[in-house]
């Protein structure tokens, strides 16, 4: 039986960081964040891929549940990316002929090219539900790339419209949420860092797939927004450009990075019928918070978002820190709520 949550609970992302007998980090880093495939990341030659995958999954797991985090993820220890995974697995993609991009930082990036109508070939991510489930009793979270990043991550030869790409994109993820659902996960979260790099075409069509992509899902659903990985992005706005209008969607939770761009909460008051996944590590740095540093991102928090509304979080995936860092920056995590939880109760 799933462990009952506490007030204040605590949670991850998606990502954590992957062994270096796994991943070669260095390679990683240089592919900044793969959108084709980088099998050249990876140290562990292909007959034993999966089972190495597999104790990095469970040494992500234990890390989270020794941390004291009470919703966990399977660490996305079987990605190149949080991305090209799902999005390389549809039907429609051509990821050995790739295109180019611009980033979110205005750089030429190597993408995948959008060939045909895009749709959902069979399940991805159902083994990682699966393999979670059976390992903890704890609440469990899996993580999808949103419909929009999606769209927003390929070179379009096919489609005439980018809103249209992206509808087919929320389709392909709807099926996925359900068939991921069926084989166990508690909480879906979708990743929609693009949201707020394209902020335009966020307005015009971003909730419409948001709720495509979520329609008929049970449970707890997210959407997870940030300014890109800290180890990729150093300089960060302090607001977001595309945030507010995430009340309309119908995902019961928002995920934001506060932490590292020091962020003014007050905008939380936009969102208030929403539950609040609140980045209160700082990813940015290797400097491991106290508890009592996450305790008082968590007060301040709490000015703007009822406590029965309030989840702690990281600002964003771990996957760029060093495993000691992670672990410890989680430990304080689940210590600072803990103080602040017993404020609460008086």
């Amino acid at each position: 039986m799933t462990k009952p949550l506490p007030l204040l609970p605590t949670t991850v992302v998606g990502s954590y960081p992957q062994p270096a007998w796994l991943v070669d980090h260095q390679r990683l880093k240089s592919q900044r964040v793969p959108r084709v495939r980088a099998p050249e990341i990876w140290r562990v030659a292909d007959p034993y891929l999966e089972a190495a995958q597999d104790d990095a999954t469970v040494l992500a797991m234990r890390d989270m549940e020794r941390a004291g985090i009470d919703i966990i993820t399977d660490g996305e220890a079987r990605r190149e990316s949080y991305s090209n995974r799902f999005a390389l697995s549809l039907c429609g993609i051509d990821a050995d002929n790739p295109g180019t991009t611009v980033s979110r930082m205005g750089n030429i990036a190597t993408v995948p090219r959008i060939v045909g109508k895009i749709a959902w070939q069979g399940p991805v991510e159902v083994r990682d539900v699966q393999f979670l489930r059976a390992n903890t009793d704890r609440t469990i979270k899996i993580t999808l790339p949103g419909p929009f990043t999606m769209a927003q991550q390929a070179q379009d030869d096919f489609y005439a419209d980018a809103g249209a790409a992206a509808m087919d994109f929320a389709d392909a993820v709807n099926a996925e949420a359900h068939a991921l659902k069926a084989a166990g996960a508690d909480v879906i979260q979708l990743d929609e860092p693009w949201l707020q790099a394209r902020p335009e075409d966020a307005k015009r069509y971003g909730v419409a797939v948001i709720n495509r992509a979520l329609a008929g899902i049970p449970g707890p659903t997210v959407v997870h927004l940030c300014f890109g990985y800290a180890a990729v992005v150093t300089r960060k706005p302090s607001g977001y450009s595309f945030l507010p209008q995430l009340a309309d969607c119908i995902a019961e939770q928002i995920s934001i990075e506060a932490a590292q761009p020091g962020l003014d909460l007050g905008i939380l008051a936009s969102l208030s019928n929403k539950k609040i996944l609140a980045g209160v590590l700082n990813l940015g740095t290797h400097a491991v918070e106290s508890a009592a540093d996450v305790a008082a991102r968590l007060r301040d928090a709490l000015r703007f978002v009822a406590p029965d509304r309030l989840i702690a979080a990281p600002d964003c995936g771990m996957k760029y820190l060093p495993r000691d860092e992670a672990f410890g920056k989680l430990c304080a995590l689940a210590g600072g709520a803990a103080i602040v939880r017993r404020e609460l109760a008086g």
